[in-house]
């Protein structure tokens, strides 16, 4: 008998253990509250936000709203810069690029402004008194559930605090609970770095503001914060002071944030009535109703990705301290924690009808974050979506697809007044009031190719979800993006290609000393964005069965771009000329363009490019920014050196050092400061070292590390709309599952021969038109090229035919 009351111990103890396990696996872990913005735990719906920090004696709730900027509707449009531009690419066409760069650098600067910047909403304080020396203190963000509390003992009381973000209902919900009833005593106050002005209302306050002046620009967006609270026996007082809460069992928070926002050229709404309609509907349910109805709303987006790289102990470890660790080695779930938490993220912050997710999110707190927290498109815009697709999580990119119409209607007057020029443009930055004029100078400012790189976003979407009717909508956007280059490339005089003039490889220079010079013509970056935008909106065309003329155009005006160059250091070159150093280690590699997200280079049909493309990413180096490193992971992805992208996970994993990326303790990207590309990015290359479909056929464990030998991936998807279910072990696969949503041939790349009567072994172009892949230009090889030899992993390509919504099993 007591050795079955062992046994059943033993076994309730394993199961324990397992459960624990199961909750660590989507679980933030801390044993002490944030002592800065950098350790508080992020939430969000698209719409409000909060950093919760997690004080025992005063709880701090850092609130943004998505539409809190500064400034109000304007553009930067500047109607004196046209001749300038051309006698920028008069300079440039005569080799004369510190001229130039002068010239630019002079007349082809901001005009008014260089954005505005996204601003802090206000804060939540809730002070405890008493509360400072406590103990088995535990605070956790749950990103399976969305949900994030915080737990501790206090004179043999335990406290609990639980917070959320309603997807359901837009408001943000604080629970305060005790084990023992009564307990509940504290001051609750609102506060805001901004103007405002603070009332008492039924059972709660409101805070008015409006967000402050920026370069010139009247703040001009109006918002209120409405909280209301329901107590369980008790009492509280209400002033303009706070809410004083004695004695109570349980106190429900219950808080809206709206604003006068419409869109970018309308600021009409009334900010008090959207917030107390959110928080009248909301304030008739419970909380535990409300936090049923979200989980459930989260779970339909975040549980269509399940990954499992293995657990060890050190998931037992509070994340601070795993960060610190991971370089170890022996922590493969806290990669997994961190792909899964870039997918909370971008759930968290870019939902359908609000913002799409800017530098930070939608967490920012201060009146002016870093880079004004703004749209930056030169890449870190288009990384936030990078894992949208892939991660299965398309509807999040509808805001960035409301962002890319705002700025093709505001780009156009950019288009014809700077350039002379149809359709149209921006250059590398926007924010909410969709500005389009150069930013911060000419030397980062005076790119005018973000058109092209957005416009891939649309075309991706489409390859992805086979959707017609989105393809037909964004169509005229893509092709007015294509319009503008057609009138405004330039005859290049020494080969007659066709390139861009005046711009820039982004944020990089060619030539240093006193004066650094940026400005250029044709860099292979703007290149490779021009050449996808013609194939891809020549592609749409044909796929709508449409507008032949045009794409025929747009194929005549591709073949007369520049080729790709191999340079002196058999290194892709990054501008027209041969000017790469091999001892450059600039953050951005932006040539690589064409390797990732480009997907214009192929080991399979251009191996020196590939070759060289590798060659340009080894000189630049591996640790750097924590969005380069993300941006590097895919590359090497890939590049199909799964070894390589693991070690730049290790690099960006860290704890953030001086002068170089990493990690937060929050897991937030460190560029530093905070930049959440980092995170998304890192996602995606998680997902492009299991995944690959765009060189023609899905290509699964194409980059998979000796440290994830074994594992299993649910729900990552290819083109065509195909969903892929994998399991491995000893790097084989030994699961493969193809959900066809969209049906089609299927051609798969494997690393191992498969012997299944379905598959027959391939020949040619794949028939499904989701798989068309781009025919480059020969390169020029300009340097020696016997260092273009590349050892490609043995592969094994197999068709087979699918139908829609049917599931097929290959091994």
């Amino acid at each position: 008998m007591r050795y079955t009351c062992l046994i059943v111990l033993v076994i309730i103890c394993l199961i324990n253990e397992k459960l624990a396990v199961a909750q660590n696996r989507n679980t933030l872990r801390y044993d002490k509250p944030a002592t800065s913005w950098n350790e508080a735990l992020p939430i969000g719906n698209g719409h409000i936000a909060a950093m919760v920090f997690g004080t025992p004696s005063q709880e701090r709730l850092q609130l943004n709203e998505g539409t809190v900027w500064a400034g109000g509707p304007n553009n930067t449009i500047d109607s004196a810069a046209r001749p300038y531009v051309g006698q920028v690419r008069q300079l440039l066409a005569q080799k004369k690029p510190l001229e130039a760069q002068l010239l630019a650098n002079k007349y082809l600067g901001p005009k008014g402004n260089s954005g505005m910047p996204y601003q802090i909403a206000g804060n939540l304080y809730i002070n405890f008194p008493g509360h400072e020396n406590v103990s088995d203190y535990l605070r956790e963000l749950n990103i399976g559930d969305a949900t994030t509390s915080v737990k501790y003992a206090l004179n043999g009381v335990n406290y609990k605090r639980e917070y959320f973000t309603s997807f359901t209902n837009n408001v943000l919900m604080v629970r305060l609970t005790a084990n023992r009833p009564g307990m509940i005593t504290c001051n609750i106050k609102l506060q805001s770095p901004l103007k405002t002005d603070i009332k008492t209302e039924h059972n709660g306050l409101v805070l008015s503001a409006q967000t402050s002046d920026h370069e010139g620009q009247k703040g001009k967006v109006k918002f209120d914060i409405i909280s209301r609270l329901k107590i369980s026996r008790g009492s509280f007082k209400v002033d303009t002071s706070g809410i004083a809460i004695s004695n109570a069992d349980t106190a429900v928070i219950y808080l809206a944030i709206a604003t006068n926002f419409v869109n970018y050229h309308t600021l009409t709404a009334n900010p008090y009535t959207k917030a107390e309609d959110a928080l009248n509907s909301a304030f008739t349910k419970s909380f535990t109703s409300l936090l049923k109805s979200h989980i459930a709303f989260y779970h339909k987006y975040f549980d269509r990705v399940k990954l499992d790289l293995g657990t060890t102990d050190a998931a037992k470890k509070t994340t601070d301290s795993r960060i610190a660790n991971f370089a170890n080695g022996d922590d493969p779930q806290l990669a997994e924690l961190y792909f899964q938490f870039g997918r909370y993220l971008l759930i968290s912050s870019s939902q359908p009808g609000s913002q799409a997710a800017n530098l930070q999110g939608i967490w920012n707190g201060d009146l002016k974050g870093v880079w004004d927290s703004k749209y930056t498109v030169n890449i870190n815009t288009e990384m936030n979506y990078w894992p949208s697709e892939t991660t299965q999580l398309t509807e999040m990119g509808s805001p960035l697809f409301n962002l890319i119409s705002d700025v093709a209607v505001t780009g156009q007057q950019e288009a014809r007044v700077m350039y002379g020029a149809r359709g149209w443009m921006l250059h590398h930055n926007t924010d909410i009031w969709r500005i389009t004029g150069v930013v911060d100078g000419a030397f980062w400012g005076l790119w005018p190719t973000s058109n092209a790189w957005l416009c891939q976003h649309l075309w991706e979407h489409y390859l992805f979800t086979g959707d017609k009717q989105f393809l037909k909508k964004y169509y005229p956007i893509m092709k007015g993006a294509a319009q503008y280059f057609f009138d405004v490339l330039q005859t290049e005089p020494e080969h007659q290609w066709l390139v861009v003039s005046p711009s820039v490889s982004p944020e990089h220079e060619y030539i240093t000393g006193k004066t650094q010079v940026s400005v250029s013509a044709g860099t292979t970056m703007d290149n490779q964005l021009v050449f996808g935008l013609f194939t891809e909106v020549a592609r749409a065309a044909k796929e709508l069965n449409i507008d032949k003329a045009f794409a025929d155009s747009a194929l005549n005006y591709r073949d007369r771009l520049p080729p790709m160059q191999i340079g002196k250091y058999s290194q892709l070159q990054e501008w027209l000329d041969d000017l790469d150093s091999p001892t450059d280690n600039h953050r951005h590699v932006s040539h690589l363009y064409g390797l990732f997200p480009g997907n214009q280079i192929s080991p399979y049909r251009n191996p020196e490019l590939f070759a060289a493309a590798k060659n340009a990413l080894v000189y630049r180096g591996d640790v750097s920014t924590g969005w380069s490193m993300a941006w590097k992971i895919n590359l090497w992805a890939h590049l199909l050196d799964g070894n390589h992208a693991y070690k730049l996970i290790t690099d960006q994993i860290a704890p953030v050092k001086r002068g170089s990326g990493g990690t937060y303790p929050n897991l937030f990207d460190a560029h530093p400061p905070f930049q959440i590309d980092g995170n998304f990015g890192c996602t995606s290359g998680i997902a492009e070292m299991l995944l690959q479909s765009h060189d023609g056929a899905i290509y699964p464990l194409a980059a998979l590390p000796n440290a994830w030998a074994s594992g299993s991936v649910k729900g990552l998807v290819a083109r065509g709309g195909f969903n892929v279910d994998m399991e491995w072990k000893n790097n084989k696969l030994t699961k493969l599952v193809i959900y066809a949503k969209l049906g089609g041939n299927c051609r798969l790349r494997l690393n191992q021969q498969v012997n299944n009567k379905r598959l027959t072994l391939s020949k040619g172009q794949n028939a499904n038109h989701f798989y068309f892949t781009m025919d480059v230009k020969k390169p020029v090889v300009n340097g020696d090229s016997s260092k273009l030899n590349i050892q490609l992993p043995k592969t094994w390509l197999y068709d087979f035919k699918t139908m829609p919504g049917k599931s097929y099993r290959i091994i």
